[in-house]
This record gives C-alpha cells, sequence and structure tokens, in this order.
C-alpha cells in the first residue's frame, strides 16, 4: 500500500491522526481531551488480542505491564518499550499496540510503563519514569546487555535519552535499540521537515513545535541535548535499528541519528520504508508485518549470530 492509496478515512487512522492534530497554536485543555480520548481509541482499534499474556504491576507510582509472548518465548532477554504521542498522550492501551508485535516478533518479554505527561509534568519527568523502570529490571535480575530498548516516536526521543543517559553515568549499555521513526531533534529546523510538512499524513510542522513547547516549555533551548539528544554524545552506543518511512517529517531526526551513531563508530542501521508513514508499524497492514519481520531478523542476528 502506497501513500498514495492509504485510506485516510480508516478508524485507526482517523485516530492516529486526531492524536497529531491541535488547532491553535499552542496546546489547549481541548487538544489534550481530544488527543488522549483519540489514543485510547487507537489502542483498543489496533492493539492485538491474541498471541500475548498480559500482566500488569507498579514500579513506585508507574503503571507498567508485562507482554508476554505466548509462543517461542526466550526469558532471557526482556525489552524495555516507551510509546509515542508527543509526550502528551498515551497510556498502556496505546502502548500495547507496539508491545505486543515486539513480543510476538521477538520471542522477548516486553515491558511498556505510563510515564508521566507533559504539559502536566514537563521533562524530563517521562526520562525519569523510564530510568525508574530500567533500574527495576536491572534490581530484578537482568543484566544490561539482556535488556534492549525500543520506543516510537517520543518514546524513541526517551530511549536514545535513556541510553546516554546509563551512559554518562558510567554504566553499560542496553543489549541494542529498536526505534520507530524516533523524535531526536526538538528544533524542528531539520530539511523533512519543510519537505514533507503536507505530505506525511500523520504529522505536521506545526503539531510538533506545539507538543516540543508543552512539554519542555517556551522559554527552553530545543537544541539542548537533554530535550535532543542528536546534539548528544554517541559513543559506546550499542547496536541500533531506526525504522522510518521516507515522507514523512522526522526522516531526518531518524537518518541523522544513524549517521552520528557511526560517525563515532558505532554500529547503526537505517531502514526505510518508501510507502511508510510516521510509525506506519502500528498498523494491521503487510507493510507493517514486513517491517516487524525485518526488525526480528536484525534482532536474532544481532543476538543470535554475533
Amino acid at each position: 500500500m502506497s501513500l498514495l492509496n492509504l485510506n485516510l478515512s480508516d478508524p485507526l487512522m482517523k485516530a492516529l491522526k486526531a492524536v497529531n492534530s491541535i488547532a491553535g497554536k499552542s496546546l489547549t485543555e481541548e487538544d489534550l481531551r481530544r488527543q488522549r480520548s483519540a489514543m485510547e481509541l487507537a489502542g483498543r482499534l489496533a492493539a492485538p488480542t491474541g498471541g500475548v499474556t498480559l500482566e500488569p504491576f507498579q514500579v513506585g507510582e508507574i503503571p507498567c505491564e508485562w507482554v508476554k509472548p505466548d509462543l517461542a518465548h526466550n526469558p532471557q532477554y526482556v525489552i524495555l518499550y516507551a510509546h509515542g504521542g508527543g509526550y502528551t498522550c498515551g497510556g498502556l492501551a496505546y502502548a500495547r499496540i507496539l508491545a505486543a508485535k515486539l513480543a510476538v516478533s521477538t520471542g522477548f518479554s516486553v515491558v511498556s510503563f505510563e510515564y508521566r505527561l507533559a504539559p502536566e509534568n514537563k521533562f524530563p519527568a517521562a526520562l525519569e519514569d523510564g530510568n525508574q523502570v530500567w533500574d527495576y529490571l536491572i534490581e530484578k535480575g537482568y543484566k544490561n546487555d539482556r535488556i534492549l530498548l525500543a520506543g516510537d516516536s517520543a518514546g524513541g526521543n526517551l530511549m536514545v535519552c535513556l541510553t546516554q543517559r546509563i551512559l554518562m553515568e558510567g554504566n553499560d549499555p542496553p543489549r541494542m535499540l529498536l526505534l520507530f521513526s524516533p523524535w531526536t531533534d526538538m528544533t524542528a529546523k531539520s530539511k523533512s521537515y519543510q519537505q514533507y510538512d503536507g505530505k506525511d499524513p500523520i504529522l505536521t510542522k506545526h503539531y510538533v513545535e506545539s507538543v516540543r513547547d508543552a512539554v519542555i516549555g517556551e522559554d527552553a533551548e530545543p537544541s539542548d541535548p537533554i530535550y535532543s539528544p542528536i546534539f548528544g554524545e554517541f559513543k559506546h552506543f550499542p547496536p541500533t535499528l531506526v525504522q522510518v518511512g521516507k515522507t514523512e517529517i522526522l526522516y531526518e531526526d531518524s537518518a541523522s541519528l544513524v549517521k552520528q551513531i557511526q560517525k563515532v563508530g558505532g554500529k547503526a542501521k537505517l531502514d526505510v520504508e518508501k510507502d511508510g508513514w510516521h510509525v506506519y508499524q502500528q498498523m494491521p497492514l503487510p507493510v507493517a508485518s514486513r517491517a516487524m519481520r525485518r526488525l526480528a531478523d536484525y534482532v536474532s542476528d544481532e543476538i543470535y549470530k554475533n
């Protein structure tokens, strides 16, 4: 299915589009209400209902969920997954869409978590929550090299920032990163923001800038590496797979991340889907299934063949 033939009236696509839309120049209470409601709907429409077992639990005050594959389960590894939603919406129901696909594709258990949202809790509140769940897995006995980090969009931002924090504190990195259209540059100045604004069926430049201001505050400097990890340090990063659609406005966020990791001698792969859009892997479509198979092959090659 190409972007030209994409059914924008599909209920799931309409829900995802509603998540990423803002009426005015800033994020209003009405925007938040509509976005969060749409994200819950997206979760109900798209989360797989079979092939996994769900186990809710808490880490401190953070609601979490184990998503365990029913078949071909390798319990030695775990994926810590952060959902997208511009840091302003999303929860366990929405996270379940990709968490379940990751579990079934890899055969690993996935832990998703409901991090605090902006603007009620500005960044780095979400990062601190992610760090707390990482610490929980370490305390459960998982070694760093048995934990994979995964995230989409804002969740991809969170997981890149978490990896940088782990390394900055002198600890070993996670086993690998699996990222779907990660948001790595909050300045919104790369060429793909201009080139594909209006062509991307999900995101707009206006939306990204609006949620950014809600997440970090209008007086913050978006190029600060704490917000835009693309300007941070990438030495000793683990193997990283980045999947992105060719004509989405966050294309350069993905491509630049891979280049930065490779520049310092790291191993990173850019997986570009010419017919993809922002986090197209969520959709119940062949193009999404093919992407998850490629991800599974990457994980298998890195863990079992190296």
